[in-house]
């Protein structure tokens, strides 16, 4: 596969302690106590990529991915409803730090792409509907994210792009459905996010 780097960051290994919290109560972005010892470095139980950045040149992708799931509103979300438009892919889940501090950003990007060729979801890949919809409404999330806990059939789907552990990761599908860029570990610069979506939706034009 030929990949391009873009901006790698320094690998930031954070060693596993457990559990960080068993009933989630969230707090608001602001004062988010676990996103804020994130941010300052603190380990706080998680294994996160390293913030690298990789782009697939179109003809060096891999296949089309296809996935069916269940959202936490009960809905069913396929690859065929993504049918000709960017999809951008996050795999979080409620209370990992760097996806609490990556949220608003990616809100953020999902509002601005609304409408513009590209379309966001997430993968949860441990909570049930209640914390995946209090963490929603907490960080203000509009688009829908798949529970993927009790089967794992999406993050199977997507196994040879994201590495088992690495959460939060991002993933830009083409409007094939293959996946076209990746960012490994927080979105820590959201412009860098923006371009490599604004790139892929331009293929198609």
């Amino acid at each position: 596969m030929r990949a391009r780097q873009r901006s790698p960051r320094p690998t930031r290994l954070l060693a596993l302690t457990g559990l960080v919290v068993a009933a989630l109560v969230l707090s608001g972005c602001a004062s988010d106590p676990l996103a804020a010892q994130y941010r300052e470095g603190s380990s706080k139980g998680f294994i996160a990529g390293d913030g690298s950045v990789t782009e697939i040149d179109a003809s060096a992708r891999g296949e089309v991915i296809e996935f069916t799931g269940v959202d936490e509103n009960g809905d069913t979300l396929t690859s065929a409803d993504f049918a000709g438009e960017v999809l951008v892919v996050n795999f979080w889940y409620a209370s990992c730090a760097p996806c609490r501090a990556e949220a608003a950003d990616l809100q953020a990007l999902n509002a601005r792409f609304t409408g513009q060729g590209a379309e966001f979801m997430g993968v949860n890949v441990r909570d049930q509907a209640p914390s995946a919809l209090a963490f929603n409404d907490t960080y203000g999330i509009t688009y829908p994210s798949v529970l993927d806990v009790d089967d794992g059939s999406v993050q199977l789907a997507f196994s040879g792009s994201i590495p088992p552990n690495a959460v939060p990761t991002t993933l830009v599908l083409d409007q094939q459905g293959r996946v076209a860029a990746r960012i490994l570990g927080q979105v820590t610069t959201p412009s860098i996010l923006e371009t490599l979506i604004r790139d892929t939706v331009a293929e198609g034009s």
